[in-house]
């Protein structure tokens, strides 16, 4: 295809404004005019013609270079490649109006064969942006996907082209991160150390108003408290970031994928504790829980459930309590799919909370979601006696009573508002005395007292719709006290010492020794009361 190099006088007619060409004055001069480079490329499918355009050379040797470079792109497909031709074609006709860099000849080569893009200026915003538009999945996860971009990915990485991306460059991203909560902490101390000089300035003088004026001024000027970006959600972003690009890799629009080698902090999950008397007894001193996710005892279970005994909702704590069910799922849980007479439900469906504060209903988030829960003879008795009481509220409303179909709703049978329930059972637990617990443990709770019972782990799981068994180990098998001293005491049995039986001896020994002195102590005791009653 035809193509050359031409010298270029951009001078312009000052009365006209036209370019004055070869008629310039000055063309002759050594270094007045510069080189451009013409290459006529494949027609489009219509028909119509195309090139290669490009300006500003300052000498024909560096116009010639680029001439060349533009026509052994071109060579990269064969004639019988018609589809290949019209790819490098675009490419070129793109390079030239957007005024790229010319596209290195080996690196288009390989893209060429792989049937990948072959400009690759598409930067990791942009292709975020693309992907997260084509996800279709609940709205919950793409609210979190979205925030993951618009919070961490776009401010750090989004400017980079995406088959650039490096794992330097993430390794980077997350250093930022980490340091930018250390900046959070230091600004939430400093508004917090603030905030309580001004407690402490009387209302009352000229003096304290102006002090108080000037330090709240000052307050107002600090950055509102902010949360830092914890290793849960560090390992979040990398999870978005790493699917993004998998992709990416499957469009094959990238070979690599650098987010599956970045290392970060590690997550640790905090152990279930069970609530025993110490550390009750440190809670009521200090306020503090030994641990985030804490488990009631059998007893202090009966406690709360005994508490609640009159409250409307008493047959939803008293199924998560018993049989694990999460709490979008026993508020989501219909009758339809609830079996008094087989003694079983089966979850099929959940209530979850969107965007912000909304709620929609949702099928589980995994296929182990979806399960049939056994119920024991007390559970059925509780939601026989829980739909009576429902369908005198249904009776009591008349037409205004909304038909869910739910098994626990509002006084008018409408949904009920996950986030409520939480704060109604926060509430409920605070008014119980007893050292508190999340909602979600109530679930810990209900895996622990069945682990306790010696139930098959298999069993358990299922239960509570994991997918795995391992799952239900790592996360919610916290020993009850008295099961972990029972699988003490018989371990230690196994062990025959010549230690132990001595021992044993001895303790009998004393055992008997103070038996033999309280029985002489109670002998004397008679002694003197009859010796008394003879006096008498």
């Amino acid at each position: 295809m035809k193509g050359s190099t031409y010298r270029r006088c951009s001078c312009r007619d000052p009365k006209t404004g036209k370019e004055l060409g070869t008629s310039c004055p000055k063309r002759n001069s050594r270094n007045h005019c510069t080189y451009s480079i013409r290459q006529e490329l494949p027609p489009r499918k219509d028909g119509s013609r195309r090139s290669f355009a490009r300006g500003g050379y300052t000498n024909a040797k560096a116009a010639q270079a680029d001439l060349d470079h533009v026509r052994a792109l071109l060579g990269l497909a064969e004639a019988d490649d018609p589809e290949g031709v019209q790819l490098l074609a675009e490419m070129l006709a793109e390079v030239s109006s957007e005024k790229l860099p010319l596209p290195d000849v080996e690196e288009t080569r390989r893209r060429l064969k792989a049937g990948q893009d072959l400009v690759g200026s598409l930067t990791v915003a942009e292709w975020l942006d693309r992907w997260l538009a084509g996800k279709r999945i609940r709205k919950s996860g793409i609210s979190r996907y979205e925030t993951d971009i618009r919070v961490h990915l776009k401010p750090h990485i989004g400017h980079r082209r995406l088959d650039r991306l490096r794992v330097s460059h993430l390794s980077d991203m997350f250093t930022a991160i980490a340091d930018g909560n250390a900046e959070v902490l230091e600004q939430n101390a400093l508004r917090r150390a603030a905030v309580a000089e001004l407690a402490t300035i009387p209302w009352k003088g000229a003096e304290n108003r102006a002090r108080r004026k000037a330090l709240k001024a000052a307050i107002d000027a600090m950055p509102a408290f902010r949360r830092v970006t914890g290793p849960a959600t560090r390992q979040h972003v990398k999870a978005t970031l790493r699917a993004s690009l998998n992709d990416a890799i499957g469009q094959q629009i990238i070979t690599f994928n650098p987010a599956a080698h970045v290392e970060i902090d590690p997550v640790r999950k905090p152990k279930a504790l069970v609530w025993t008397e110490e550390r009750v007894a440190k809670w009521e001193q200090t306020g503090e829980k030994p641990s985030p996710v804490m488990v009631w005892t059998p007893e202090q279970t009966g406690a709360f459930l005994d508490f609640v005994a009159e409250d409307r909702l008493y047959a939803m704590w008293h199924l998560i309590a018993f049989r694990g069910l999460r709490r979008g799922e026993a508020c989501g849980q219909p009758w339809s799919e609830t079996n008094l007479d087989r003694h079983s439900l089966t979850v099929t469906g959940q209530l979850v909370v969107q965007d912000g504060w909304g709620v929609e209903a949702s099928e589980p988030k995994t296929d182990s979601g979806f399960r049939v829960v056994a119920l024991d003879d007390d559970t059925v008795g509780v939601l026989e006696r829980h739909r009576k009481q429902q369908e005198a509220d249904r009776a009591e409303w008349g037409s205004a009573w909304v038909n869910t179909g739910l098994v626990f709703t509002q006084e008018d049978g409408s949904w009920l508002h996950p986030g409520k329930v939480t704060d109604l059972f926060e509430r409920l637990v605070a008014a119980s005395g007893l050292p508190p617990i999340r909602l979600h443990d109530l679930r810990h709770g209900a895996a622990t007292l069945m682990l306790a019972a010696d139930i098959d782990i298999k069993i358990v799981s299922d239960t509570l719709g994991h997918s795995d068994t391992r799952i239900t180990r790592d996360i919610y098998q916290s020993v009850l006290p008295h099961v972990g001293k029972s699988a003490a005491e018989a371990t230690a049995k196994l062990v025959p010492l010549q230690r132990k039986s001595e021992e044993d001896k001895a303790r009998k020994a004393a055992e008997k020794a103070k038996r033999a002195e309280k029985a002489k102590a109670k002998g004397k005791k008679k002694g003197k009361a009859k010796k008394a009653a003879r006096k008498a």
